[in-house]
């Protein structure tokens, strides 16, 4: 006899810009029936703004925060969620340490190489304010090295940690599902 044990969890995903968060949440979300949220479009919903202008007008400190109290809000009202967040969420404040305190809340960082991410990234350039303006690739790897050495210690304390470069969004789902159930 094979008894099945499903448990309500969150799953937060975490890793930087381009690393896949909203592609793998949303078909995570599909395939285990659960609610999928996008924390950026949660905080502009909120505030009634672009996530751009929110940091320009109010500045880091105001959005960081925001951000936070938004995280902690959909987490406590929600069971059955796959929560996909900002790239500096989890490297501010207390969130990383909040995060990991959540009986229910499981992390999980998209690790993908520089590389991966150079490529990703140096096409949707335009559509993302924080790197418009490198107008070169050997510029953008430099701003993304930059980042993953400050976010590094962050992201490597989270749950699961998977490799995710040359995997496709639906094989990364696979991964995904096998480490938790």
């Amino acid at each position: 006899m094979v008894i099945a044990i499903f448990v309500t969890m969150q799953m937060v995903l975490l890793g930087y810009m381009g690393s896949g968060k909203s592609s793998v949440g949303k078909l995570l979300s599909k395939i285990l029936n659960y609610d999928f949220a996008d924390l950026d479009t949660y905080i502009e919903s909120s505030e009634g703004a672009v996530i751009t202008d929110v940091f320009n007008e109010k500045g880091e400190i105001y959005f960081r925060r925001k951000e936070a109290a938004v995280l902690m809000d959909l987490l406590s009202e929600k069971n059955k969620l796959v929560l996909a967040t900002g790239g500096g969420t989890p490297c501010y404040g207390t969130v990383m340490d909040d995060l990991l305190a959540e009986k229910n809340v499981v992390t999980i960082y998209l690790k993908n190489s520089l590389e991966t991410l150079t490529d990703r990234l140096f096409e949707e350039r335009k559509n993302r304010p924080l790197i418009a303006h490198l107008n070169t690739e050997d510029l953008l790897n430099d701003f993304i090295r930059k980042h993953l050495f400050e976010r590094s210690f962050y992201y490597h304390r989270a749950t699961v940690i998977l490799e995710c470069d040359a995997l496709s969004v639906k094989e990364i789902v696979e991964k995904v599902i096998c480490k938790l159930f």
